[in-house]
């Protein structure tokens, strides 16, 4: 598809960017994602917008700017959203600081092609008892990222000061990715942080019953068995839920949705 002097949005990153947790068998790999949404309001307000997600899960930060910074530049974004390192920093030993030179590598090699370029800081993960204890490595990675932004004219979606993401309701069964209301909300404040007006209905949460201790010791067995236990064991093994997958939308498009009509 001739895509000449039209805007290029092109996401970048790992399953936060390629939308695991937003389920939708029409999608291509099966979900959908905030990269997604952002790109139907783009598309939406203005049809010469055209999008293209490369973001595969399971990849870390040097995989995301070995294999996807090239593709985006031959791409000719005018946008690009990238989050890299979170699977990094979930391993048992990392070097953030030798990592976050190669980010801020990547970040200005798209800076200096004239894109403009979202970052986004790590969550706060203090409410998981897994995740949590990277909260040390994640507000160091964070201030990396603030720095790079800095540095190279960057956006920021502050991701660590979303303060709405500690209620479990945005999150996915799994504990680990946002749910579809998650994924909502997330569209909505990375339009924000671009200064794009939207029409996305901010989702309103069902309010969970409180589980007494026998419960959710059950829960949280039960949770380990389906989600946790496969994901260690994947690390074990050095494989990734990605390994099979290809981008979801290699060259830019106007997907199936971007039909929609207000």
């Amino acid at each position: 598809m001739d895509v000449t002097n039209t805007s290029r949005y092109v996401a970048l990153g790992d399953s936060f960017t390629e939308g695991v947790g937003d389920w939708d068998p029409a999608s291509p790999n099966g979900v959908r994602g905030w990269a997604d949404r952002v790109a139907e309001q783009l598309i939406l307000a203005d049809p010469s917008w055209f999008y293209a997600n490369l973001a595969i899960r399971g990849k870390k930060m040097r995989q995301i700017l070995g294999e996807q910074i090239d593709a985006a530049l031959a791409l000719q974004p005018t946008l690009v959203t990238i989050y890299a390192g979170a699977n990094d920093i979930l391993r048992p030993r990392v070097d953030i600081d030798a990592l976050m030179a190669e980010y801020d590598d990547g970040v200005g090699r798209l800076r200096e092609a004239g894109t403009d370029v979202v970052l986004f800081t790590g969550f706060d993960a203090s409410g998981s008892a897994v995740f949590g204890k990277t909260r040390g490595r994640t507000a160091v990675y964070n201030e990396w990222v603030r720095e790079i932004a800095d540095t190279r004219g960057a956006t920021i979606v502050d991701y660590w000061r979303l303060r709405e993401f500690q209620d479990w309701g945005y999150w996915d069964v799994d504990r680990m990715h946002m749910s579809t209301a998650g994924h909502t909300l997330m569209a909505a404040r990375v339009l924000e942080a671009l200064k794009a007006s939207h029409r996305i209905d901010l989702p309103e949460l069902e309010a969970r019953p409180a589980l007494k201790r026998a419960e959710q010791l059950r829960a949280d067995a039960q949770w380990a068995r389906e989600y946790l236990t496969p994901w260690v064991g994947r690390r074990l093994r050095g494989a990734s839920s990605g390994d099979d997958l290809l981008p979801k939308y290699p060259t830019p498009v106007h997907p199936h949705w971007a039909s929609i009509t207000a």
